[in-house]
C-alpha cells in the first residue's frame, strides 16, 4: 500500500507518520505507533482490552512463525466493515491509538 493510501485510510484520526521498518511498514500517531503494514496488509494495534472487540469483529491476529512455535503479534487487521467507512476506520484507529497509550504506560 503506498504512503497515500495509509494516510487517506487514516485521515478520520488524523495526521500519521509513516516509517519504514522491518520490510514493512510501522503507522503512528501523535508519535506513537498504531499500526503496520506487513505484506501489503495494514493490521492495527491491540492490547488484551481492545483485542476481544478485534476478535468479535471477524479480524485476525497477526501470527509468524516463530523458531519453535508460531508467535501471536499484538496487531490485528482492520475489520471489513471499515475498509470503505472512513467513519468506522477512525472508530477502529482510536482504539489502536488507546491501546498504543495503554500500552506505553
Amino acid at each position: 500500500m503506498d504512503n497515500d493510501a495509509i494516510h487517506d485510510l487514516f485521515s478520520g484520526l488524523g495526521p500519521v507518520t509513516i516509517k519504514r521498518m522491518f520490510g514493512g511498514k510501522g503507522i503512528y500517531f501523535n508519535g506513537i505507533i498504531i499500526a503496520l503494514e506487513v505484506d501489503d496488509e495494514i493490521l492495527l494495534k491491540a492490547d488484551k482490552i481492545a483485542a476481544p472487540a478485534f476478535a468479535a469483529a471477524g479480524s485476525r491476529q497477526w501470527r509468524y512463525a516463530g523458531k519453535s512455535k508460531p508467535v501471536d503479534m499484538p496487531y490485528w487487521s482492520i475489520p471489513d466493515e471499515a475498509i470503505d467507512d472512513p467513519d468506522i476506520m477512525a472508530q477502529w484507529a482510536k482504539r489502536a491509538y488507546e491501546a498504543s497509550l495503554r500500552v506505553a504506560r
